[in-house]
């Protein structure tokens, strides 16, 4: 564990604040939900709480058959990063940190098909290093939040997403979310 060096008082409701410059550095927004962890130390660890998370197992399987399927790179994120990838480039993007722009794409719920030269066409990661052709986005919701997306992607020019590889991560999206409800 590494020492901050700030220190902050309890209020008389029991309350701390999470100075702006941690919330900042880890991405911590406000409404995110946070885990709190307590050792035999007496410590008290608050950690950055993923749905998605608890399903990354689930998800990764679930992706490597859409990959396997599709033949197509797979990306389930959550809100802040790729937390399972199938296919060609997994090593580029598994646990990366996503873009703005893919950061927005979930926060705007959006579902869209894009290919490079189009104006929607977004970065997953923040270091991608942008070798993708084509994408079919689809935002998870759960319980009316969106918690995430699945995307399907391709590096091959001369293959473009279509209506059926959006449905696909349509598809993958909604049946993630409702096992999140579970």
């Amino acid at each position: 564990m590494k020492a901050t060096g700030i220190v902050r008082r309890i209020d008389d409701l029991g309350r701390v604040v999470v100075p702006k410059e941690i919330r900042r550095t880890l991405r911590i927004r406000e409404g995110d939900p946070l885990e709190i962890f307590t050792d035999r130390q007496g410590e008290i660890i608050l950690k950055k709480y993923s749905p998605i998370g608890e399903l990354s197992q689930f998800a990764g399987q679930y992706a490597e058959s859409l990959s396997q399927t599709t033949g197509n790179l797979v990306c389930i994120t959550d809100r802040d990063h790729v937390v399972a990838v199938a296919g060609s480039g997994k090593k580029d993007y598994d646990g990366k940190p996503l873009s703005k722009q893919m950061e927005g794409i979930i926060e705007n719920r959006a579902d869209f098909v894009a290919n490079k030269d189009d104006e929607g066409f977004v970065k997953i990661t923040l270091d991608d290093s942008g070798e993708l052709c084509s994408q079919a986005v689809a935002t998870i919701i759960c319980q009316g939040d969106a918690i995430g997306a699945v995307v399907i992607s391709d590096k091959n020019e001369k293959r473009q997403m279509g209506d059926t590889e959006h449905k696909l991560a349509v598809t993958a999206a909604g049946f993630l979310g409702r096992q999140m409800e579970q």
